[in-house]
């Protein structure tokens, strides 16, 4: 929770400093996004090069486990459709644009203001941190009334780094694996499918 805190700090800095025009405006014309972008996606790239213990490991996952990341993405599109349904203001594709993001909420939000502009990039922020601190405050509950698996659907692409921890604790380390697997899945797809539902 700490670092969603510390993204949403910045987040907020970021914000006082442009409606009290701290920095010049000429600023935003560089596209500075679209090269923390590349950094990001070149960060993501090597570190899942670099871990050569994932692949290992993955081949110990029961088969059955296998299909979690799909049936996270079934249940999330699922509950993105009951939500658009309400919001008048906002087509599908971009709801869907934006449940995309998993809780990657760095990298989703940098996406999505590429494509589709800084609002909708806001609430992509906005709505994967708090996809991920719901996971990280709700775990126990989730594990008592929803089984085991529950907590890793709920973080998306974060049970490999910041809700591994709660998820071990709650759910039990004989999930550790079945964990990090589902968030390597999920951060691979989220470039994907973001920019898949932004083009359309």
């Amino acid at each position: 929770m700490k670092g969603s805190l510390i993204i949403l700090a910045f987040f907020a800095t970021g914000l006082l400093f442009g409606i009290y025009r701290i920095l010049p405006t000429e600023i935003t014309s560089l596209n500075f996004s679209f090269y923390v972008l590349c950094a990001l996606m070149f960060s993501v790239g090597f570190s899942i090069g670099n871990d050569k213990n994932s692949i290992k490991q993955f081949r110990g996952i029961p088969p059955r486990f296998l299909f979690l990341p799909i049936m996270t993405v079934i249940g999330t599109f699922a509950g993105v459709i009951v939500v658009n349904i309400f919001l008048k203001n906002r087509s599908l594709t971009d709801c869907l644009a934006v449940g995309a993001g998993f809780g990657y909420y760095s990298l989703s939000s940098i996406l999505i203001t590429e494509y589709k502009g800084i609002e909708l990039g806001t609430i992509a922020l906005l709505s994967n941190i708090i996809r991920e601190i719901l996971t990280l405050l709700l775990a126990p509950w989730m594990v008592k009334y929803f089984g085991k698996l529950s907590p890793i659907a709920a973080g998306g692409a974060t049970t490999m780094d910041t809700t591994f921890p709660i998820i071990i604790r709650n759910s039990g380390k004989e999930f550790a694996i079945v964990s990090i697997y589902h968030g390597f899945v999920m951060d691979l797809s989220v470039p994907f499918l973001v920019g898949f539902f932004c083009s359309l």
